[in-house]
């Protein structure tokens, strides 16, 4: 047995790494009906590992969709309880193409491992079952109560774990709820995500003639739907990145002085890694506000897809009778989705062109959530980064949405540690998603680190 847990956590490490490329291969899609048999075995697998790790309570929890694996361990009542939460369910895979290695088979390049959910969040779950690996094995017992809850509709709109988490406030009950589905500023500069926006996705559907037509015979007079579409998208959100909504604008919440000025000095020089990230040699947006304003608080309306007409090789000359977009506003945290999403109505039916029917489609939304710094747990997380990177983390916001962590702080009223150990790089959702096995290995030992931080 290892000494200690850092040494622990060294020795096996190659062992987790095997676990995690295990893992990974399995195509967890949660959003595809091809792949419902495949979430399922990702569900078991992780199943497996906890019962594998010791846990004495572990169980898969069905739901009308993928179901939850939940797992406890009740160590001492004097002890604080801890909930962690993270998702097996992966996003699809397209433009396979654009992939150096399929998808679900994963590859170690450059210190890297290549796949489809190695970032979001499968490596980030698995590092964290290591740090409590590392305390049973080498302590004999975890430092404080766990109770674990991972979902696999996370990527299609979480309504699974929604229900369940607002009927079983007493069974969740906990003091802090850790979240590890988030990313540093890069691997020499830890951070602690201090809010997230919440989400609206919608689709809008414009509508045309009855019926698909000859552009010969009815060009010049007949309505074509996805031009339409074009012409409304870009008045719901101008060339200059300004949402047309202006309730959205209204609503806004005041941010401190002290960030603002974060924002504006960009000290870390985010904006100009944000560049390299993306490959491209300016941002775009509104430029009334800095990039990492725009990136963590400001509103955003972005278009996803556009389906309509003819896409195949060659040609065929038919106007579309229906043009559809997918499109989605991230949100600040005050924000209610389903409040927002009738301001969106509101402001489409005023936008759309004359001659034109147009309907919205709510396909799901989540709240944001704004961490306050000021407690133990939060403080907790900050010495163990700092002890385990040698340096002091900075609190950022993030512009992706995490919509459980809003209804965890809703349901439990416990604070929520969002601390991720993703790269801006990763590539999460994108082709060629990877996650660093040194932050692999970083994150364990700072998970192992918290876990001895909070207890009594």
């Amino acid at each position: 047995m290892a000494a200690t847990r850092d040494q622990y956590l060294e020795e096996h490490n190659g062992r987790f790494v095997e676990a995690l490329q295990e893992w990974l291969a399995i195509p967890s899609i949660s959003t595809l009906s091809e792949h419902q048999e495949d979430v399922y075995m990702a569900a078991e697998w992780v199943r497996n590992r906890l019962v594998y790790m010791g846990f004495p309570e572990v169980r898969t929890i069905p739901t009308n969709g993928h179901p939850l694996v939940y797992g406890e361990w009740l160590v001492d009542p004097h002890q604080p309880t801890l909930l962690f939460y993270g998702h097996y369910d992966v996003q699809p895979v397209d433009p396979v193409d654009e992939w150096q290695s399929p998808p679900f088979e994963p590859v170690i390049r450059d210190g890297n491992i290549y796949c489809r959910g190695a970032s979001d969040d499968k490596a980030q779950i698995l590092l964290v079952l290591a740090a409590l690996e590392s305390w049973i094995r080498v302590d004999g017992r975890l430092p404080v109560n766990i109770k674990i809850l991972l979902e696999g509709e996370e990527e299609a709109g979480g309504a699974g774990v929604d229900r369940f988490v607002s009927k079983n406030a007493e069974l969740l009950e906990a003091d802090a709820v850790l979240i590890c589905d988030t990313h540093m500023v890069d691997i020499s500069q830890p951070s602690i995500i201090n809010g997230l926006r919440g989400i609206l996705y919608t689709e809008i559907i414009v509508s045309g003639a009855k019926t698909d037509l000859h552009s010969g015979s009815y060009g010049g007079v007949a309505p074509n739907p996805l031009h339409a579409l074009c012409v409304l998208l870009s008045r719901l959100k101008g060339e200059d990145g300004v949402i047309h909504i202006p309730e959205l604008h209204e609503a806004l919440p005041e941010v401190s002085a002290a960030e603002k000025e974060f924002w504006r000095e960009d000290p870390l020089r985010i904006e100009d890694a944000l560049c390299r990230e993306m490959g491209v040699e300016q941002l775009v947006g509104e430029n009334d506000f800095p990039p990492l304003e725009r990136l963590g608080v400001r509103p955003t309306l972005e278009v996803h897809g556009i389906r309509g007409g003819f896409t195949g090789q060659g040609a065929k000359t038919v106007i579309p009778a229906e043009a559809v977009a997918k499109v989605s506003l991230r949100l600040p945290a005050n924000l209610v989705p389903d409040e927002v999403f009738g301001w969106l109505k509101k402001a489409v039916k005023q936008h759309i062109p004359a001659g034109y029917a147009v309907r919205l489609v709510n396909l799901h939304g989540g709240r944001g959530v704004a961490v306050n710094p000021d407690n133990s747990y939060i403080q907790a997380a900050t010495a163990a980064l700092s002890a385990i990177y040698g340096r002091e983390p900075v609190f950022m916001r993030e512009g992706g949405s995490i919509p459980i962590a809003a209804l965890f702080d809703a349901v439990l009223g416990a604070p929520v540690v969002l601390m991720g150990f993703g790269l801006p790089d990763d590539g999460a959702h994108a082709p060629n998603e990877k996650f660093s096995l040194e932050q692999f290995h970083l994150g364990m030992r700072t998970v192992a680190e918290f876990l001895g931080k909070i207890a009594r």
